[in-house]
């Protein structure tokens, strides 16, 4: 017999990245006895609140269930969380500075929020970067084309003498919406990949942390990033070149032809 877990998560795994939320509550509500499970393996798009006290909006998620405010260290709504160790808030208010700045460097724009909490032997935190943008289509006047990167980056530290082991599993989703027009239907493109990495890097001092981690973060992203334009835009543009190439067939024909022939060529003088 399948493991119940499993099979929520193969189903989720299968339907609209788009409708993840109300797919998990969905399935909340069917089995309540798989929710913390669930709740607890299923990455989904970021939400944000805005600080009570500073004005300034950051985001939430699971890690962040007691919605504290990284820019005033507060909880909205106000209950007795659990807050990290005064040292670690000082990294906590460090790398919050630092990721915005990381984030307006790459992104040009939306959210980011940091968030660490004290373990038995270290450290553990969550980095949170949303970009959502929306472009007009002047030839499609029925609706707009938008897009939304949320990239979830859990890291576990582990200090050393000289030196710090870091654990990091990253998470981006990736969603793109084009309207439909007379002539087409709407394009829902989206999906999320997962990557986990470990490292060591020196440690100088304390607040050597935040560059380390910036720099891991940095480093899966690009990769990340790659691999996500390699996956959904190339694949993408292999189906639609099957479908309708730019060029006659007359041409391209000729050009696999030559290709083949030097390939062939290439072979026979290998052989000599």
């Amino acid at each position: 017999m399948e493991d119940p877990l499993d099979c929520a998560l193969d189903l989720l795994r299968r339907l609209p990245p788009s409708k993840m939320q109300h797919n998990l509550s969905k399935l909340v509500q069917i089995s309540p006895d798989l929710s913390e499970d669930l709740l607890s393996s299923v990455d989904h798009q970021l939400s944000s609140l805005t600080c009570e006290l500073t004005g300034k909006p950051f985001l939430i998620c699971d890690y962040n269930r007691d919605g504290e405010s990284p820019w005033s260290g507060e909880f909205q709504p106000k209950t007795d969380g659990v807050k990290p160790s005064p040292a670690l808030a000082q990294l906590e208010q460090a790398a919050n500075d630092a990721f915005d700045t990381y984030r307006e460097l790459y992104f040009g724009g939306g959210l980011s929020s940091v968030y660490l909490w004290d373990l038995d032997e270290g450290f553990a935190g969550a980095i949170l970067i949303q970009k959502s943008t929306i472009s007009i289509d002047i030839e499609n006047t029925e609706g707009t084309n938008t897009g939304s990167w949320d990239s979830i980056h859990v890291v576990q530290v582990t200090p050393a003498k000289k030196s710090a082991v870091y654990k990091i599993t990253s998470t981006v989703i990736l969603q793109l919406i084009t309207p439909p027009t007379a002539d087409a239907p709407e394009i829902d493109l989206g999906g999320s990949l997962t990557r986990q990495a470990e490292m060591e890097y020196p440690l100088d001092n304390p607040m050597s942390h935040v560059h380390n981690m910036g720099r891991l973060v940095e480093d899966m992203e690009i990769k990340m990033r790659s691999s996500i334009q390699e996956i959904y835009f190339g694949k993408t543009k292999d189906i639609l070149n099957d479908l309708r190439s730019l060029t006659d067939l007359k041409t391209v024909r000729n050009q696999a032809s030559l290709h083949a022939q030097m390939i062939g060529r290439l072979q026979e003088r290998n052989k000599n």
